[in-house]
């Protein structure tokens, strides 16, 4: 019985270390983002706290990571394909959710 739970927990254990592993490989790197939205982004919309204007309309990026259902994700999926008044950035993939992660930073 002793050997079938330690067996068990043993089981458990990998698989949280997998898991936890698997997501340190996928997190986004919010700095990163950063450098980002201040390359493209800050043109129009308010990329930090210590900017001080736009030349658009477009909305502030803390106002945006506010919004009720803000996803992440989904604003990553966004910026690969985005509206035609933003630039075509060519957003790689990582680059996309960088970018959503930084702004999801800024909704704290």
């Amino acid at each position: 019985m002793r050997q079938e739970r330690r067996l068990k927990l043993s089981g458990i254990c990998t698989m949280l270390a997998g898991a936890v592993t698997a997501n340190a490989a996928w997190a986004a790197d919010a700095y990163n983002g950063g450098q980002i939205a201040r390359r493209w982004c800050e043109p129009c919309h308010v990329v930090a706290a210590d900017q001080r204007g736009t030349t658009g309309e477009a909305p502030p990026f803390a106002s945006i990571a506010r919004r009720p259902g803000f996803d992440a994700g989904q604003v990553a999926m966004f910026l690969l394909d985005p509206h035609p008044k933003m630039p075509n950035m060519s957003l790689t993939r990582n680059e996309a959710g960088d970018l959503a992660a930084y702004i999801a930073t800024l909704g704290k």
